[in-house]
């Protein structure tokens, strides 16, 4: 990778992102976050592929770190690898790759997770044949993500802002696959120890889909959670990306 040079925003918008992207921003990075339902939602849910395991679900939060659990419900995926991405209870970036037993066809970690915004299957070509949940490895399997058949990998229009950054929103998009639902949607933010508020909101009908570039980009603190939500007035599937800066807090 390049050596990092330190660039200015007033370079151009093109120029800046792809000396982001090469790491030669110093320290300034890029998280592009995309989801799907995965299924069809009537009502609200939380723009993510576990939607297809919870119905209209809105994204669980927890609030202690617990290590994990995968698992398919398909035996051709057994003693398959997974990455998966997140935050440990001190909000640090952290990932870990989980093996599944080649017979019972679950793998369980050591890392501890406060958060999972991001998995992927390392193996076997990257392609699952089942639907793979990732839990937490308790009592209460609480369904932190999921990757559908065929998928690879989690579409989650999720993310929380690790310990040390901030993150700077500058992109919103959303789609739907009908054309005859009245649909709205939201963004949200939960600040660390605070509540839950609306960032931003949009309609849409006809199918048609939505689009927000930010000229001047929402400041997000710390250990913030960050969400798009749907609302819709009929049965569709709905997608959601949001595109963030992250920036380094001054030591």
């Amino acid at each position: 990778m390049p050596a990092p040079i330190k660039y200015y925003l007033g370079d151009s918008k093109h120029a800046e992102g792809i000396h982001i992207a090469n790491g030669q921003m110093l320290g300034a990075s890029h998280i592009n976050k995309f989801g799907y339902t995965g299924t069809s939602v009537n009502g609200s849910a939380t723009i993510w592929d576990g939607v297809a395991v919870n119905g209209n679900s809105i994204y669980t939060y927890l609030e202690t770190a617990v290590t994990l659990k995968v698992e398919s419900d398909d035996s051709d995926d057994d003693g398959a690898t997974y990455l998966i991405e997140g935050l440990d209870g001190d909000y640090n970036l952290v990932s870990e790759e989980i093996a599944t037993d080649s017979g019972t066809g679950i793998g369980t970690g050591t890392q501890q997770f406060l958060r999972v915004f991001r998995a992927r299957m390392t193996s076997n070509g990257g392609v699952n044949d089942g639907n793979v949940s990732i839990t937490t490895n308790d009592i209460n399997d609480t369904l932190l993500a999921y990757i559908k058949e065929d998928n690879g990998q989690t579409l989650m229009s999720i993310y929380t802002v690790p310990a040390g950054k901030t993150a700077y929103l500058i992109k919103l998009h959303g789609s739907v696959d009908k054309s005859n639902a009245d649909v709205k949607f939201m963004f949200f933010e939960t600040p660390f120890g605070g509540s839950r508020n609306i960032k931003h909101m949009s309609g849409t009908q006809g199918g048609n889909p939505i689009d927000y570039d930010y000229p001047v980009p929402l400041r997000f603190e710390e250990k913030s959670d960050l969400e798009m939500r749907i609302l819709t007035s009929a049965s569709c599937g709905a997608g959601g990306i949001f595109d963030l800066i992250l920036v380094d807090n001054p030591s």
